[in-house]
């Protein structure tokens, strides 16, 4: 097989979900479709802006591999504790999502965590039978009632504990309703702390858990209760995206071993350790980069492996494993495809410049010499003397020595130099790498990141990013992505330590989509209206053999959905409108319809972009 141009380290992100046929990326099942074939055919229909593709079998293949890894480690060490898992709701909360993980865990009875009082309505609502829920995070008095009608409807309900006084608050309800007690389980605070952005999720001055203190207050109580039966489970979390497992098995020897004291101090309905969440998913585009060191099979072993070996050396009964994991299950389901609107340096044309007849500054006409002279051999040099003119000129300019034509033709010469210097360098690949490090090419992107890409805004986290087609032809382009908001900080800058590199396109005779991979984790529910930006066109795709089939495709929202969304008075936004062109001088009694008609038409329209062009 002919070696690919740039891969954009699809086999160091993509888990084998994601493959390139023929120049375009595919997805590695089934017939192998080629994602472009999908955006354009629901582009064939009308729908224009950002899309976001959901694959229900990358879900279901990510709840196997966990199920799987974990069953295999128990079969290996002869484990006698069963093991479960839930998704956490706070991950993605979104029904398209929800309602397909449910489907694609039922096999499994794979359930939910709550940690709102609207997150346990949807996993009362939707929770499978025979699947467990979870609930973490503060509670009042409301919360805990959920929770016991939750338990009354049937449901398989434990209730984590965060505090001595959500103890006290159950036992009270308890004993005020004589109703079933839910399932408890208690968040304890561990010494042991994860590591990265996340790592405040555990250690001695963790948010959440008790202390070892608190949790001999927690014994007596349920004792003097007489609900000591009701204890099933004790939790730990030491952060998300574990980069290493070094942190989770120094924590698992610290649970293990509470978990055994506990039994012996009588909690003998203590069942459960659950371990939270964590699992990383891989982001990275290059090898140098890669954010896991581990595989999920060896994380099974070695927590099934530790578990057994504690509670043999304390003569208890192995626990069952309980995990959390959000991230891991939901991030490579959904791919964001958004088309480039405008390459920047496509506006410099030869035949933008306007040279004057006589009085050009003489660093211009230099400018114009070196252009009319460059080639391969002095092609760097030429370059690095027009950058140094075209500083030269801007300062001039500042200083009022030429005028703003002078600047406009340095300008369009410069980037003319570069182009030439970028295609006459393609041989030596180190001077076109000197050259693309100090000028990229920026490419205009029919997206908000804000919306799409929260998390890459607020806190760094780089996602893959790579274009649809084109793959068996070499970029040259060293890109950096523009989003479309006003905001200066909607820009996905170029980094010579992870550059992106993209193609020369005419945007006129093609279209050219970029993908955004992992992002089904957070940034839905994270995503801002910056600029009034809504969700995307999103649409479900399931595949075969035979082909892929796109359902359930729902359509940004239109700008009255997105002004009602944020409680303006639809009706009077639009009676305000018409009100306006009624008595506007500007248009006549005639006209007064067809622009009030072509306004509406706006308004039931999404707020992205169409094109920056005219067609």
């Amino acid at each position: 097989m002919a070696k690919i141009p740039n891969d954009y380290g699809i086999d160091i992100w993509s888990d084998r979900n994601f493959v390139i046929r023929q120049g375009r990326v595919c997805l590695a099942s089934g017939c192998e479709p080629a994602i472009l074939d999908m955006v354009n055919e629901i582009r064939s229909d009308g729908y224009r802006g950002p899309l976001l593709l959901r694959f229900p079998h990358l879900v279901s293949k990510q709840i196997a591999k966990l199920y799987n890894s974990f069953n295999a480690a128990r079969r290996e060490y002869a484990y006698r504790g069963s093991f479960r898992a839930v998704f956490p709701l706070k991950v993605n909360q979104f029904p398209r999502f929800v309602k397909m993980l449910i489907d694609q865990g039922q096999s499994y009875g794979y359930g939910l965590e709550a940690g709102s009082k609207a997150e346990l309505i949807i996993a009362m609502a939707y929770n499978l039978d025979n699947a467990p829920i979870t609930v973490n995070g503060f509670k009042d008095r409301e919360m805990i009632s959920l929770g016991f009608i939750a338990r009354k409807m049937g449901h398989d309900i434990t209730l984590t504990i965060e505090g001595l006084g959500e103890l006290e608050t159950m036992l009270q309800m308890q004993r005020e309703s004589g109703d079933p007690m839910p399932n408890i389980g208690i968040r304890i605070r561990l010494h042991t702390a994860g590591i990265g952005i996340w790592g405040k999720s555990g250690g001695i001055n963790a948010k959440f858990g008790l202390t070892s203190t608190e949790l001999m207050r927690a014994m007596t109580m349920l004792k003097e209760a007489n609900q000591v039966e009701a204890l099933s489970m004790i939790h730990f979390h030491i952060g998300s995206q574990l980069e290493d497992i070094a942190p989770l098995k120094r924590a698992l020897r610290e649970a293990g071993n509470i978990y055994a004291e506990l039994r012996k101090m009588g909690a003998q309905s203590l069942r459960t350790i659950n371990l939270g969440g964590g699992l990383a998913v891989e982001y990275a585009q290059s090898a140098s980069s890669k954010s896991t060191t581990y595989s999920l099979q060896e994380v099974a072993n070695d927590v099934v492996f530790l578990l057994k070996s504690i509670c043999e050396t304390k003569g208890v009964d192995e626990p069952d494993i309980f995990t959390e994991s959000g991230r891991f299950i939901a991030a490579s389901h959904a791919v964001l495809v958004a088309p480039v609107l405008e390459l920047f340096s496509q506006e410099y044309h030869e035949r933008a410049l306007q040279l004057k007849e006589e009085g050009n500054p003489p660093l211009v006409s230099e400018l114009y010499d070196l252009y009319r002279s460059i080639h391969e051999k002095n092609a760097v040099e030429y370059l690095h003397d027009s950058l140094d003119h075209m500083e030269s000129l801007l300062t001039l300019f500042d200083l009022g020595y030429i005028d703003l034509q002078d600047r406009s033709n340095t300008e369009v010469l410069v980037h003319l130099i570069i182009r030439k210097a970028l295609d006459l360098t393609g041989a030596n690949l180190n001077e076109r790498d000197r050259i693309q490090h100090r000028i990229q090419e920026k490419y205009l992107v029919n997206f908000s990141l804000f919306q799409s890409l929260p998390d890459y805004w607020g806190l760094g986290q780089e996602f893959p990013v790579m274009p649809l087609d084109r793959l068996d032809e070499k970029p040259s382009r060293a890109a950096s992505l523009w989003d479309i908001t006003c905001d200066s900080d909607g820009e996905i800058a170029f980094k010579p330590k992870r550059p992106l590199f993209l193609h020369d396109v005419d945007l006129l005779e093609r279209n050219y989509f970029l993908a955004f991979f992992q992002v089904g984790a957070y940034q839905e529910v994270l995503g801002m209206r910056h600029n009034l930006f809504s969700h995307p066109t999103e649409a479900t795709v399931t595949i075969d053999d035979e082909g892929y089939t796109i359902h359930d495709l729902m359509p940004s929202a239109s700008l009255l959905d997105i002004l009602d969304d944020i409680d303006y008075d639809i009706t009077d936004v639009q009676k305000q409108l018409k009100k306006r062109i009624e008595r506007s001088a500007l248009i006549d009694e005639e006209a007064r319809q067809e622009v009030l008609a072509e306004l509406y038409l706006y308004l039931s329209e999404n707020g992205y972009l169409k094109t920056t062009r005219p067609v």
